[in-house]
């Protein structure tokens, strides 16, 4: 053998060294790793933190594929709701309150009228 392919060898094997002589052991995750260390014991900082979907439902249609596709601009699809009826405020695809539109500077926004108690949106999930 050369040089060389002794040298390329030998450093093989040096790589080869298990985690735990290296100074890392290596642990396979057990679900125990991801229980909370105490019920309840929550870091709020984090929930503030979290990225939910919020959005505003006007009123619903349900039409046939022919109909839809006869749609063009101008059309107009009549919704479920009545005017006047409040509007409901989902996060992640759960309504969590109602409200009504109102202008802020030039934009639409949701003045909240009624907000499902938290009891009740537990039962929905």
């Amino acid at each position: 053998m050369s040089e060389n392919t002794e040298n390329t060898e030998t450093e093989a094997e040096e790589a080869q060294v298990p985690a735990e002589q290296a100074g890392h052991e290596e642990h396979e995750p057990t679900l125990e790793d991801f229980k909370p260390t105490m019920p309840g014991n929550i870091n709020p900082e984090v929930l503030q933190n979290i990225v939910v979907n919020l959005s505003i439902e006007v009123g619903r249609a349900e039409i046939k594929i022919k109909d839809l596709m006869r749609l063009t601009q101008g059309s107009v699809v009549e919704l479920d709701r009545i005017a006047g009826e409040p509007l409901d405020l989902l996060v992640n695809n759960s309504v969590v309150a109602q409200g009504e539109i109102v202008l802020v500077n030039d934009r639409y926004g949701v003045r909240l009228t009624r907000v499902v108690p938290s009891s009740e949106r537990l039962k929905l999930v």
